[in-house]
């Protein structure tokens, strides 16, 4: 770890659960910290008074003047650097940072690192899962789960992280033993100006990397600098060596590695292409840490999934009900789309979709519904412009909440078709998060029985 010199002053930018990581961190180095947000009542404010009343917090509106009499600026994840305030410190001088940053610069195991639009939350779960069958002593954390300077408290062989744009935009340098970027698609075009300021914020998670992981089906995955990087590949059907890929035969799909059978899809808990991919990606990630394949593959196997993600609610008169809440991009819900539809002509989907698009383009949808959407269930302050794309492709209906939704679908369903939610959308107009979300889906399902 760096020198720290006792002169610093730290403001951490915002509260929460990242922001009190931030300040137990680093009282813990004896800094002098104070914290501001611009919520009155943040989450996290009254422990933090609690735990240390002596720290200065403002609430409100950021001051400019303020935030530039401090050396360092250590910003959560939810607030964009480009604020005035956080913009007129830096301009004055002080270093803006993140919590991921930081973890960086104390972290004395290997860093596994995840990030992309979809999948990352599913691929840091199952590495976890693999590294702890293999023996190893794993934390794991960052955008899911517990904070990642929090991890820093208990020994770790092995560090997981799942990691957003959004943390990735303050880290400088992460140093990460492996890294990948699973894939890009349009999403958080509210706080980006364009799909390349995005992609650009996610491509430092390579800096100072030893191997990328790269997704040979997602030309966006490929770092940009490559300097001595090594690369371990995965995608569908491109067998090479180094390379996790897939292969056909009568006893169906395997994944291999090289020329070599690793796991018969069949085996996998899984559901869909997307997360035959995903398990793929953990596999390198593992592999690429140093852990066994035999054990990896048989903690695939074991690995159910997780809520809220193509996940399987229930079967009600023939149909199968889906829940992919966490589908919060049109990429997320192209992927739920072509890996659930049913192999069968005569069986199709039923979509539920629609919230707050986060200024996403709809279009990539067009193409997946018309071919196997029997009908599309829309809902949210952004349906209108779900409608507009998909006019034409399969009948259109209109929701005002989750059950109307969920009844709507089962009226038009037939046996052997699939119920899916996948809202291409953030939650916020109508849920509390993705998982209230999913949580009324299901309970909507299990009033149809």
């Amino acid at each position: 770890m760096s020198m720290i010199t006792s002169d610093r002053r730290t403001l951490v930018v915002g509260l929460g659960k990242t922001g009190l990581s931030c300040v137990r961190y680093l009282m813990g180095l004896g800094r002098a910290v104070a914290v501001a947000d611009s919520r009155s009542r943040p989450p996290g404010l009254s422990e933090l008074r609690a735990q240390w009343p002596e720290l200065e917090v403002r609430t409100g509106e950021f001051d400019a003047d303020w935030f530039a009499s401090f050396n360092e600026l250590v910003v959560s994840p939810g607030i964009a650097v480009t604020e005035t305030a956080i913009a007129a410190a830096a301009a004055a001088g002080a270093q803006i940072r993140g919590d991921i940053d930081l973890f960086a610069e104390a972290a004395t195991a290997p860093i596994v690192a995840i990030t992309g639009s979809n999948g990352k939350t599913t691929v840091t779960t199952l590495v976890g899962e693999m590294a702890r069958a293999s023996g190893v002593r794993v934390a794991v954390g960052g955008n899911i789960g517990t904070p990642a300077l929090d991890l820093l408290a208990e020994p770790a062989d092995l560090y997981v992280l799942e990691l957003s744009s959004f943390q990735l935009e303050t880290t400088h340098e992460l140093n990460a033993h492996a890294a990948t970027i699973l894939n890009v698609s349009d999403d958080h075009l509210d706080r980006y100006p364009s799909k390349m300021a995005y992609y650009q914020a996610k491509q430092r998670i390579f800096r100072g990397a030893k191997t990328a992981v790269v997704n040979l089906d997602d030309a966006l995955s490929t770092p940009m600098a490559r300097d001595t990087l090594r690369f371990i590949c995965f995608g569908a059907h491109r067998i090479n060596p180094e390379t996790l890929s897939t292969r056909d035969d009568d006893e169906g799909t395997w994944i291999t590695w090289g020329f070599d059978n690793l796991l018969n899809t069949s085996r996998l808990k899984l559901a869909g292409h997307h997360n035959v991919s995903n398990v793929m990606a953990a596999l390198a990630l593992g592999h690429a840490a140093g852990l066994p394949f035999p054990v990896m593959v048989e903690a695939a196997v074991a690995f159910p999934g997780l809520p809220h993600r193509c996940e399987h609610v229930a079967c009600v008169g023939g149909v199968d009900y889906f829940n992919d809440s966490k589908g919060t991009n049109v990429g997320a819900a192209v992927a739920a789309l072509e890996s659930l539809a049913p192999a069968r002509s005569d069986q199709k989907l039923v979509l539920i979709a629609g919230g707050e698009g986060k200024g996403a383009d709809f279009t990539p949808l067009a193409g997946p519904v018309e071919r196997h959407c029997r009908a599309v269930v829309l809902m949210g302050c952004d349906a209108p412009l779900l409608s507009g794309v998909l006019e034409g492709k399969a009948p259109l209906l209109a929701a005002v909440t989750m059950a109307d939704a969920v009844k709507q679908a089962a009226a038009v369903a037939r046996p052997g078709d699939r119920v899916l939610l996948s809202p291409a959308c953030a939650s916020f107009d109508m849920f509390r998060d993705y998982e209230d979300r999913g949580v009324q889906f299901r309970q909507a399902v299990e009033a149809l029985q």
